[in-house]
């Protein structure tokens, strides 16, 4: 089975070729692809120099770098990696080989399973923030839903659409997994510490916010009955208020018409979410993997 690392990088020049060492050393006959989101320092030449195949992405943001590797990179097994030397090159055959040997689509190296990973405080608060809040709202058993170092199947890469632009889309891989019933394996990684001089790209409170936003835009999407649902709630609580304490007949009636288009709103989106969700995975179903066809044409060109 093909393999492809896919390394995606902004500025690790100190790191980038140590990574792509690393990763040939483990897996000698995986291809290394280098995907640099317009660096201004010289990781590009890093990367160059240390035998990786190296592509541009100009659009900054890790999501744009995620669906250009996605989209350009042919593979059997895809190995996600970031390029800054914090995640262990030999701990890659355990994320591999659910994937080989067909028992899982994606594989997450999750931190939260691994002893000693080094966070720094506020990343870490964050991380068990929005991971609590994924887990509850869509009845997820996630330990780690932020990690960088992920092993993929070719169906789970070429069948998921992606659209996040930045540091959100590892929320958004996660979640769409879950919710499109894609098989989640975690295993133990350890996070280490970024080597001395290097520097994280990461804003906490810009991308927190993104990756909040985020959270909550595909709980509409994928829970539109929780979502309008719980408006209705919270109007029909009103309307009782308001009528208890002898408010206006014009507010009360205006806060129960609201109440109730919310909830039929709620209704009729999550019935459609659900039949498009049924035609995705038939469709799904109905398309063979271009890599099986590919074979049984072989084969039978052979005979």
């Amino acid at each position: 089975m093909k393999t492809a690392i896919l390394i995606p990088c902004l500025n690790e020049e100190q790191t980038v070729a140590r990574v792509i060492r690393d990763f040939r050393k483990e897996l000698p006959d995986a291809d290394i692809h280098v995907f640099d989101n317009a660096s201004t320092d010289n990781t590009v030449q890093e990367a160059f120099a240390a035998g990786a195949s190296v592509h541009r992405e100009c659009r900054r943001g890790k999501g744009f770098v995620v669906q250009s590797m996605f989209r350009a990179v042919e593979a059997d097994i895809y190995v996600m990696v970031d390029g800054d030397d914090t995640y262990p090159a030999p701990e890659v055959h355990e994320l591999v080989r659910p994937i080989a040997e067909g028992k899982a689509d994606m594989v997450v190296g999750s931190r939260f399973l691994a002893e000693a990973s080094e966070f720094h405080a506020l990343n870490l608060a964050g991380n068990k923030l929005f991971l609590g809040m994924v887990n509850v709202l869509f009845g997820a058993r996630l330990t780690d839903m932020l990690s960088g170092y992920r092993a993929m199947s070719r169906r789970f890469v070429k069948g998921l659409p992606l659209v996040v632009p930045g540091f959100e889309i590892e929320t958004e891989l996660s979640i769409k997994a879950v919710e499109r019933g894609f098989r989640i394996v975690e295993v133990p990684t350890r996070l280490r510490k970024r080597p001395e001089g290097s520097f994280s790209k990461l804003r906490r409170f810009h991308d927190g916010v993104r990756i909040l936003r985020t959270i909550l835009a595909l709980v509409r999407d994928y829970r539109p009955l929780l979502v309008f649902g719980g408006a209705g709630a919270v109007l029909g609580a009103l309307t009782a208020a308001t009528a208890l304490f002898n408010g206006s007949p014009l507010l009360v009636m205006g806060t129960l018409t609201a109440a109730i288009g919310s909830t039929l709103a709620g209704l009729i989106v999550n019935t459609v979410s659900r039949r498009l969700r049924e035609v995705e995975v038939l469709s799904r179903l109905a398309a063979p993997d271009e890599r099986l066809a590919e074979v049984e044409n072989a084969t039978s060109k052979a005979a």
